[in-house]
């Protein structure tokens, strides 16, 4: 049923009179443990697989992640299977500036891309209303399955939130 709603969601994009960009935004999937840079859990393992499966019919060309080994790690099984190779937008400057560059980097695409975002809880939502989604509301450090689609088109931002993959709850 989700990939059901997000490939009517993309069609729709694809129905629209002028081109529009389609922009997917997720926060990195659970991490193994509270290091400064680590692996994913055996259950983000899953949830990146589950990301993959979602975005099968999305065609991304361009992933965008920050450096971190989670986010590389959580947008691999898509990148692995649109033979897409992700990009890793530098942190150097602080959180102001690497979202900075994904908005530049998104801006400079073809109008017609689909675009994956794979960021952390403090970047996902700051990201998506800096593309003009200004509903997008802050994410908590124990939320994992939030899926935001925007489609941007004209200098206006569209946009759904979905979950993917195993619910996450937050006590």
């Amino acid at each position: 049923m989700k990939r059901l709603l997000l490939a009517a969601a993309l069609s729709l994009a694809a129905a629209l009179p002028a081109m529009a960009q389609t922009v997917v935004i997720v926060r990195h999937a659970e991490k193994a443990d509270a290091s400064a840079d680590p692996l994913l859990s055996e259950a983000g393992q899953a949830r990146a697989r589950a990301l993959a499966a979602e975005l099968n019919d999305a065609h991304p060309s361009v992933i965008l992640t920050s450096p971190l080994q989670r986010t590389i790690l959580t947008a691999a099984p898509t990148a692995d299977y649109h033979s897409v190779t992700s990009e890793a937008v530098s942190l150097e400057g602080g959180g102001g500036a690497h979202i900075a560059a994904i908005v530049a980097r998104v801006r400079a695409l073809p109008e017609d891309a689909t675009v994956l975002i794979v960021g952390h809880s403090n970047t996902g939502p700051a990201i998506a209303r800096a593309l003009g989604y200004a509903e997008a509301a802050d994410m908590p450090e124990c939320e994992y399955d939030r899926m935001t689609v925007l489609h941007l088109n004209g200098g206006e931002a569209h946009g759904v939130v979905r979950r993917y993959g195993e619910p996450t709850t937050c006590d």
